[in-house]
């Protein structure tokens, strides 16, 4: 008998690959293996013409123009694309005062390639957010008044799952000429998303965070006057309009579309269910458990995303003690670092509150069933670790 698999509730990290994906990916593997680059024979036409096809869905998705789209191997490559390839046109373009403002609680793949920068006489800064992570316009267009050259700021949270509202903090940006650089890897697919609506200039996304496969991603690079112009962070043949040289993987490509035609059909009856499923398993963990507290906004958040502090119980220690539940306490992308998350530390919270957090992700695989599963594993082993913990027992907090 198959050993059953740990209930999934990590889908901010990311998404199992869609079997409708899998299905039309397949097909780009074996026989229709050709070089969309190849000119000169039908095997490179196929392929060619499956990018096209792709490439179209993609930017559907985001109400976008096809030719709007810039394949990449996924958001962490669009970031670096979107803020070094625009630092780096305004510095050879004679820029000597180049302005970046972005936010403490960004992912990585922005707060990084910000920081690499400023040796390149890059100034670089870095918003605060208030005690529910959500940053002041006020505070924003103070900041802008400074003199910007570009603005990085992600749409949703991929710890927390605050939403900032984009497309208000954009107009200030558009008043002054300011690019506006937007990572939307978690939103995308998961909330309505038009790149232009939300009035920013670059769009960063990819495919592993909506049911699609890991290794690819795009940036939207909008098109009109005036151009957004950016220097190539990867050079050799020119692909991708010259701003992204590299063969195009057409299998990945092709699931990547496939993936976006998928959440656009799907995406908001999803939103509601998923919804409904997180405030069920909120509801039930604050009324069988005393000390959980939400972290991060609890109406401006993904549908998906529960991001909750159990009082007295070390994150990890919890994780370990549920293999039947894989979730996590905070980002992939910096689980192997000990030290508290960033995102946690900028809405100001304690130490302790910051190592007992426990991010929960929900998706298009959970089931009510899954749900009610993982909520009895997780009051149970936080209650007992806490009947462990002298220091809980002490307060005679244990409901029994």
């Amino acid at each position: 008998m198959a050993e059953e698999r740990p209930i999934y509730l990590d889908h901010q990290a990311t998404t199992p690959c869609d079997p409708r994906v899998v299905d039309a990916m397949l097909p780009y593997l074996t026989g229709e293996f050709g070089n969309a680059a190849s000119r000169t024979h039908a095997y490179g036409w196929n392929a060619a013409a499956a990018v096209d096809r792709a490439r179209g869905q993609v930017a559907a998705l985001i109400g976008a123009d096809p030719r709007e789209i810039v394949f990449t191997s996924g958001a962490t490559e669009a970031n670096n694309l979107a803020i070094l390839g625009a630092a780096r046109a305004a510095l050879r373009g004679g820029d000597r005062d180049i302005h970046l403002l972005t936010c403490r609680t960004e992912h990585r793949a922005v707060l990084d390639p910000c920081e690499s920068l400023k040796p390149e006489g890059v100034r670089v800064t870095a918003l605060d957010v208030d005690a529910l992570g959500r940053l002041d316009a006020a505070a924003f267009e103070k900041a802008l008044n400074g003199g910007a050259t570009l603005v990085s700021l992600m749409h949703a949270n991929n710890e927390i799952g605050v939403v900032h509202d984009i497309a208000s903090l954009s107009g200030a940006t558009r008043e002054r000429g300011v690019l506006f650089h937007c990572d939307a890897a978690q939103s995308v697919g998961k909330l309505p998303v038009d790149a232009r609506a939300l009035g920013v200039d670059l769009l960063s996304f990819t495919a592993h965070k909506l049911y699609g496969p890991k290794g690819i991603g795009a940036l939207w690079v909008r098109r009109g006057d005036p151009p957004v112009r950016l220097v190539p962070q990867i050079l050799g043949g020119g692909h991708e309009r010259g701003l992204r040289s590299g063969t195009v993987p057409v299998a990945l490509v092709v699931a990547f579309g496939v993936a976006c035609e998928i959440a656009a059909v799907e995406r908001e009856d999803e939103a509601t269910r998923l919804a409904a499923l997180r405030d069920a398993l909120l509801a039930r963990l604050s009324s069988e458990l005393d000390g959980v507290h939400l972290n991060g906004h609890a109406e401006l958040r993904l549908p998906g995303n529960l991001n909750v502090s159990f009082e007295g119980v070390e994150s990890e220690a919890l994780l370990m003690a549920l293999p039947g539940v894989a979730l996590s306490s905070g980002s992939a992308c910096t689980s192997a670092r000990p030290e508290p998350s960033h995102v946690l530390r900028a809405l100001g919270l304690g130490a302790a509150r910051a190592h007992s957090a426990v991010r929960i992700g929900l998706g298009r695989t959970t089931t009510p069933g899954e749900i009610e599963r993982a909520g009895s594993q997780i009051v149970a082993e936080v209650r007992r670790l806490r009947e462990l913990s002298p220091t809980w027992e002490s307060r005679g907090r244990v409901r029994t």
